[in-house]
């Protein structure tokens, strides 16, 4: 359970007995109603992390709406994963390895839904580089998401899967990867965070492997 949960249950908790106090019991089921929603919504259960080398975990629960290739300076793969508010929110690594950027944008609270909410949606772009390769996610405010909390600093080791912040209610998370990345998941599938494989991706042996056979094969 993220301790927020107790906060939220325990301020609701107090306004219920208030409530039924001066106004009646029948009228105290509301705040009570909401503390057990607050209760379970800020729920952090324990999850089997993959170990198998180069798997790329899922940062969060949720629906994957998207799988395509961005051209931002560079050819990556982009995988976008929408949370609704019945989702676990707590965020967790996709890949061992260092924090090398944590980049915070202001922005608008779009329905993350929209294609436009990647861009334009406050967010949260988190850099990490393991053995294998970089990758890149955002933590995208939605409609109801006003709060983004990630806590690892810039130079953070963190663990495959490991819990590193939340988003409160409905949200996105972007993950982009090389574009060599076995991609495993597929539009429509629903992925646990700290679980599920996204992708797997290629040691950095078996890229430069790959590039010079390319070559190879190209100045034939």
């Amino acid at each position: 359970m993220v301790r927020d949960g107790y906060y939220y249950a325990l301020a609701l908790g107090a306004a219920a007995l208030l409530i039924g106090w001066f106004a009646g019991p029948l009228w105290a089921l509301i705040p009570v109603w909401l503390a057990g929603f607050f209760l379970w919504f800020f729920r952090d259960p324990e999850r089997f992390v993959p170990q198998m080398p180069g798997a790329v975990v899922s940062p969060a629960d949720g629906k994957v709406t998207s799988v395509s290739i961005t051209l931002d300076g560079e050819q990556r793969s982009r995988i976008s994963i929408f949370l609704n508010v019945f989702d676990v929110h707590v965020n967790r690594s996709p890949i061992e390895g260092v924090v090398r950027e944590v980049r915070y944008k202001r922005g608008k609270f779009l329905n993350a839904m929209n294609e436009l909410s990647a861009e334009q949606n406050e967010q949260n772009v988190v850099t990490i580089e393991g053995d294998e390769q970089v990758v890149v996610f955002k933590q995208i405010a939605g409609l109801l998401a006003r709060r983004i909390v990630f806590r690892p600093k810039t130079g953070d080791q963190v663990r495959r899967g490991q819990r590193v912040g939340m988003m409160k209610f409905g949200s996105r998370v972007d993950v982009f990867l090389d574009p060599a990345a076995s991609v495993q998941v597929r539009i429509g599938e629903h992925v646990r965070g700290g679980e599920s494989v996204l992708a797997y991706l290629q040691s950095s042996r078996e890229l430069s492997s790959t590039v010079h056979s390319a070559a190879r094969e190209r100045g034939r």
